[in-house]
């Protein structure tokens, strides 16, 4: 793809997720919706292998179809109230089409089916865009429209937070692996969306972080399943030795960053009465440490059979993206201790 195509996409890309964030009107929410979308399907299918143009083909399906109950359901609204803004749904059957669309849009189970079978489909960048860029307008939107009825909300993020955790279990492919990590995550940051906004913005800041980091590193080594994990050391020491750290902070796991939202939706649940929701999510959070311990494992404490096709190579790879690999690694092992400060720029 030619670097002016790219710009033009990423420009896109970008002019869609802020028309979203900037508007208060349900014509123009959607058109931003649709702008993301349209510009990041070129890149999903700009390696023209027939993985990514399936991925492509489910992605714009799944996402058409979201786009038009978003629609609906505002036009819907608009008919009996006269009114087209974002914050003023008052027919609770608008809201709730609306919140189920846009956990279409982000993969919030159980909507979350297209989800790990498109970002099988592509490369690792790409799919960093879809797993962390792509969520921020539904996000948005999600935080601007009133609340449905609260067990919708507590049922789709106590979903995803056993999906992502049983799903993850049995994954031999990173890809897929992390898109079960960003189902559970999603469902953290929805159990306390109806609580404490803030708290959803500050997990969703940390969440990108994280996965960023995760994404980068596997760039680098150029590792996509399992198996490939154990071939690390002689590409890479460093970043070998510094996986398991970001794994583990993916799975919440203290003293290191990702503790930090887990820590405070749960102290949030318990402030709201809320024991058995919040005993759950704590349970979930179990299963996706399994995965995540379960990478660490496969990446440190094993050893590729000496063949020459996995001896170390004669000439390391130049790592062309040290910078943002360096400071993602460092927020993501090293924030907890900054809580406090953080929590005061989120009021």
């Amino acid at each position: 793809m030619s670097p002016l195509t790219l710009t033009m996409l990423l420009s896109a890309l970008g002019l869609g997720t802020t028309i979203t964030f900037s508007s208060s009107h349900w014509l123009l929410a959607w058109m931003g919706l649709e702008m993301n979308t349209l510009a990041i399907i070129p890149l999903m299918a700009k390696s023209f292998h027939p993985r990514a143009v399936e991925a492509s083909t489910k992605y714009f399906i799944t996402q058409a179809a979201a786009a038009a109950l978003i629609l609906f359901a505002a036009t819907t609204d608009a008919w009996a109230t006269g009114q087209w803004l974002t914050h003023q749904l008052t027919s609770p059957s608008a809201a709730t089409m609306v919140t189920l669309a846009l956990s279409l849009k982000l993969g919030l189970a159980p909507l979350h089916f297209w989800l790990p079978e498109v970002l099988q489909g592509l490369d690792l960048m790409t799919c960093l865009i879809l797993s962390t860029w792509q969520k921020l307008a539904p996000l948005a939107l999600l935080l601007q429209i009133p609340p449905p009825a609260p067990a919708i909300i507590i049922f789709l993020a106590l979903s995803s937070m056993l999906v992502g955790g049983w799903g993850g279990l049995n994954q031999t492919q990173l890809r897929k692996v992390l898109a079960y990590s960003s189902i559970a995550h999603l469902g953290w940051m929805l159990v306390v969306i109806q609580f404490l906004p803030s708290l959803t913005l500050l997990s969703l800041a940390l969440y990108i972080i994280m996965t960023s980091s995760t994404f980068l590193v596997m760039h680098v080594n150029t590792t996509t399943s399992v198996a490939s994990l154990s071939t690390s050391w002689s590409k890479s020491p460093c970043i070998t030795a510094v996986f398991p750290v970001l794994v583990l902070s993916l799975g919440g796991l203290p003293p290191l960053s990702g503790f930090m939202p887990k820590w405070l939706i749960l102290h949030e649940l318990s402030k709201q009465h809320l024991p058995a929701l919040a005993t759950l999510s704590a349970l979930s959070a179990l299963l996706s440490l399994y995965f995540y311990l379960r990478l660490s494992y496969s990446m440190t404490l094993t050893t590729s059979p000496a063949t020459p096709g996995s001896s170390a190579p004669w000439r390391f790879p130049y790592l062309t993206l040290t910078s943002p690999l360096a400071f993602t690694v460092s927020l993501t092992a090293l924030l907890l201790p900054l809580t406090p400060s953080i929590l005061a720029l989120f009021p």
